[in-house]
């Protein structure tokens, strides 16, 4: 086996990239340095010996003499000390340096090896380094976007400051909790599914997401999302998302209120047949009325007449001015849609709407109980529109009682004053409002029983509002609901 001579290790160090001092480890004097410290520092070894910390390290409190003494004494003590020394050269050039001071034993005096390395390059990379994480932190923390890195399962693998708050929370909570957990079911499995059919070209996509915050409320996120792999320490599926709630609230209210339009069209085009069709029917009617009253006057001029067959004739003229009543009370109702507000009596209103609201209750054996107000209702408002709720919160209540036994069908209309209010209770023996539609009744066409010229609980609720009233629903007990509204009185003038 070979083994290296005592002068082999001398050129060995010679050789060394690595700047080698050597201090006497009593006095701490300079004894040695090899070619490359000699060529750093820019001294000859003859000029280096004698020269002292302040000859040759930067002029700085943190560099005195005293310390560099103390970390060479604890070198000597412990065996091996760190420290960042900055060197000054012959020419006057500071080199900033990770220097290491090692106690070792020689024949004859013990040393302390001081190995150094110019850590300069790797400072400023450092200080940049640390400016730009800086500087991102504060980007990051002011944007509307955040950004999270979620591993295949959505496991939180990176957060940021922005990411967090727009999830209610703080980043250090969130580090390793399931992102899809958070979201709803219909979100999660196409967020799954996004992750499983990854491209090997890791081509980014769109995705839209409903999520929850940490305080329970439920947001919509739209996001951008990219596999990634930064070394071994964050690999995952890179999100960038926004919260676009308010988008999404303002899109459905936008589609609500294009079907409401679309609604209030068909309504309008409903009562303008409505006219044309009670403005032809008048005429045959009338028509036929008169034949039938000639007949009648013919059967009375012959001495054989069959008095059956003129009573019959009679009672077919009675039933036409019945129809005629009915087609002149629809026309006097729809004519006018486009009415402005005229000062009326509810009581007057509840009792016209009667005779509509027993038309639809007669077949389905619904028992019609209207109870007025003994003082009147003055209110300000658009006739046919106040009467058309009516008939709408009537015609509801009584579909839900169409199928229910004889005994529980009644329906109540009861109108009062109270608090500077006119107040329409119509009550039902239905089966009530379930728990979790009483929230959004009066929301975006919620009944389903609306037909004829119905027009649904929002536009109700439109339509009490526009006149400064309110609306409102609740169940009774032991069965059935009630649904109220109310609108201000108008006192009488003095």
């Amino acid at each position: 086996m070979y083994q290296p001579k005592p002068n082999d290790f001398h050129a060995l160090i010679e050789a060394m990239p690595l700047c080698i001092i050597l201090h006497d480890a009593q006095t701490k004097e300079i004894l040695w340095a090899n070619a490359a410290a000699l060529a750093a520092l820019g001294f000859t070894l003859e000029e280096l010996t004698p020269l002292k910390a302040p000859d040759m390290t930067r002029d700085a409190p943190k560099y005195r003499r005293s310390v560099g003494l103390r970390w060479l004494e604890g070198a000597a003590r412990t065996g091996q000390r760190a420290i960042e020394w900055c060197y000054r050269s012959k020419q006057g050039v500071e080199i900033l340096s990770e220097a290491v001071a090692t106690l070792v034993h020689l024949d004859g005096r013990d040393v302390l090896m001081v190995q150094f390395r110019d850590i300069s390059k790797e400072d400023k990379v450092k200080r940049d380094l640390k400016r730009f994480e800086s500087r991102l932190k504060a980007f990051m923390q002011d944007l509307a976007e955040g950004v999270a890195v979620l591993g295949p399962e959505g496991d939180i693998g990176f957060i940021s400051d922005s990411g967090a708050h727009l999830l209610g929370s703080e980043v250090h909570p969130l580090m390793g909790q399931n992102f899809l957990a958070w979201c709803d079911e219909a979100s999660r499995q196409r967020l799954l599914q996004k992750f499983a059919h990854e491209t090997p070209e890791h081509t980014p996509f769109n995705v839209h997401y409903q999520v929850q915050r940490q305080d329970g409320e439920w947001r919509w996120h739209d996001a951008t999302c990219r596999y990634i792999e930064i070394e071994d320490d964050l690999v995952g599926h890179l999100l960038l998302f926004r919260d676009v709630t308010e988008q999404v609230q303002a899109e459905d209210a936008r589609r609500v209120s294009e079907q409401k339009l679309e609604y209030l069209a068909r309504y309008n085009a409903m009562g303008e047949m409505a006219v044309a069709i009670a403005h032809e029917l008048s005429q045959p009617l009338a028509a036929t009325r008169n034949f039938i009253e000639g007949a009648v006057i013919r059967l009375g001029t012959a001495a054989d007449a069959d008095q059956g067959v003129t009573w019959g004739l009679q009672s077919a003229v009675r039933q036409i001015e019945h129809a005629s009543v009915i087609i002149k009370s629809v026309r006097d109702y729809v004519v006018k849609l486009e009415q402005s507000e005229e000062l009326i009596d509810l009581n007057e209103l509840l009792r016209e709407t009667r005779y509509f609201i027993s038309l639809r209750a007669d077949p389905s054996l619904v028992r019609v109980e209207v109870v007025t107000s003994p003082e009147p209702l003055r209110v300000s408002c658009e006739k046919v529109l106040i009467g058309q709720v009516i008939l709408n919160l009537a015609f509801n209540a009584i579909e839900e009682m169409a199928d229910l036994p004889l005994e529980r069908r009644i329906l109540r209309i009861h109108a009062s004053a109270a608090d500077g209010v006119a107040l329409v209770r119509i009550e039902d023996n239905g089966r009530g409002i379930q728990a979790q539609a009483q929230e959004k009744l009066f929301d975006g066409f919620f009944s389903s029983k609306v037909s004829g010229n119905g027009i649904g609980l929002a536009l109700c609720k439109n339509i009490i509002g526009r006149h400064r009233g309110d609306i409102w629903a609740q169940n009774l007990e032991p069965c059935g609901a009630v649904f109220s509204f109310s609108l201000p009185l108008i006192p009488p003038a003095i």
